[in-house]
């Protein structure tokens, strides 16, 4: 086959660094499929976001391989969403929530052939992509979940703490925000693209805005959702005491959570969100503070995975 050039994106903090590794047992298995490729690997995700960038902009690869969990993803999708560059993924996070929704494997050598056979073959998954604006101008795509409320309040917890790490200091940030959550003042407008909308003003635990299924590392928070049908799935939480949050909120693990009476799905092509004081989230990186535009953008990511289910 022709010779073709792969970036692997590997972040040194992710997965206690099994991303550096990973990254480099894949790009050996690449050398020998006949593919050229370089690694970009960042002193933080800042510098791997402008090494990325700039390696992109100069190389002009046919495909980004995110090495890590879903904050690797992300940066690798703002490189390549809207592009003809296709992203891969080798899960080897903390939280591999995206993923586990586009079905790729975990072994870089079983990786590395996907990405071959697919480079190959030029057989890519289109995927749909979120993309979010926030009040201060901040625009961000994301292929999974957008939070605000509860989840971002953890996250801007968690992002505080130094101990402990991984999975532990989310869990950690859980049980400290459960102590003070309260409800807060949303007001939504959602279009489903019938030239109709639906308003929401009122307190809520959270809203979770999603292109994929899960987030936060297992959480199945909108489990009908498809990153594919061109819709977003728009989970809204009502006010409840801390009790009853206390008893819904393990429940969406399972996904079980959107059987409740509290629990309101909807579905949009576009939705605005504000609340005050509050932030918003895309698959688990910090994009700015409410109000924000979120809209879906059909097919703007070619994935090198299987075709979906």
């Amino acid at each position: 086959m022709t010779s073709a050039t792969v970036v692997l994106l590997a972040n040194p903090a992710s997965g206690r660094g099994r991303s550096v590794k990973a990254a480099n047992a894949m790009a050996d298995r690449l050398h020998t499929r006949g593919l050229t490729t370089r690694i970009v690997c960042g002193t933080s995700a800042g510098d791997a976001q402008a090494q990325l960038a700039d390696v992109v902009f100069e190389c002009k690869p046919q495909a980004v391989v995110a090495c890590g969990g879903d904050g690797t993803v992300s940066m690798a999708l703002q490189a390549v969403a809207g592009t003809s560059i296709a992203l891969g993924i080798l899960p080897v996070g903390t939280g591999n929530d995206n993923a586990t929704a586009l079905g790729v494997p975990s072994d870089p050598r079983a990786a590395a052939d996907l990405v071959a056979d697919v480079l190959r073959t030029q057989e890519f998954v289109e995927v749909d992509a979120g993309r979010v604006t926030a009040f201060d101008g901040v625009t961000r795509w994301f292929l999974g979940v957008l939070s605000s409320g509860f989840d971002s309040s953890v996250n801007e917890r968690a992002n505080t703490m130094s101990w402990p790490s991984g999975q532990a200091r989310y869990i950690a940030a859980i049980v400290g925000e459960l102590r003070v959550f309260r409800a807060i003042d949303y007001t939504l407008v959602i279009d489903a693209g019938l030239a109709t909308q639906t308003r929401i003003s009122k307190p809520g635990m959270l809203v979770a805005v999603a292109n994929g299924p899960q987030y936060g590392g297992g959480m199945k928070v909108a489990p009908a959702a498809r990153m594919d049908d061109g819709q977003l799935d728009v989970i809204f939480l009502d006010e409840l005491t801390t009790p009853t949050f206390l008893r819904v909120f393990p429940t969406v693990y399972a996904g079980t959570h959107i059987r409740r009476p509290e629990v309101h799905q909807l579905r949009a092509t576009t939705i605005s969100i504000d609340a005050p004081g509050q932030t918003v989230y895309a698959d688990g990186e910090r994009v700015g503070p409410l109000p924000a535009q979120i809209e879906i953008v059909r097919r703007t990511v070619r994935v090198m995975t299987r075709p979906l289910p």
